[in-house]
């Protein structure tokens, strides 16, 4: 394992971002934690980003939490894959009639 940032899935929707940092410093130091949260709501949209200080300790965080149940959810914990580059969306005017 090469990278320190971590996809975490599985979040019930009212896990905060210092809960979410809480639950990984037991297995590392924690650079930053993130919740993703819908744009217009705001409501969170179940899944975020840790990074952790190390590979190793990212790579103890993956062991012990991948699978393991938090607030009633299973979570799910792996490497976090590189940013895509989006696309810009179309305008909506091309597709009206």
């Amino acid at each position: 394992m090469d990278g320190t940032k971590l996809y975490v899935g599985g979040l019930p929707y009212s896990t905060t971002e210092d809960q979410l940092e809480e639950l990984f410093s037991a297995h590392g130091a924690v650079e930053s934690a993130r919740v993703v949260r819908d744009k217009l709501s705001g409501r969170s949209r179940g899944f975020g980003f840790v990074e952790m200080s190390s590979p190793s300790e990212a790579e103890a965080a993956i062991e012990a939490l991948d699978g393991s149940q938090y607030g009633g959810r299973s979570l799910i914990v792996n490497e976090a894959r590189p940013e895509r580059k989006r696309s810009p969306q179309p305008s909506g005017d091309r597709y009206r009639r």
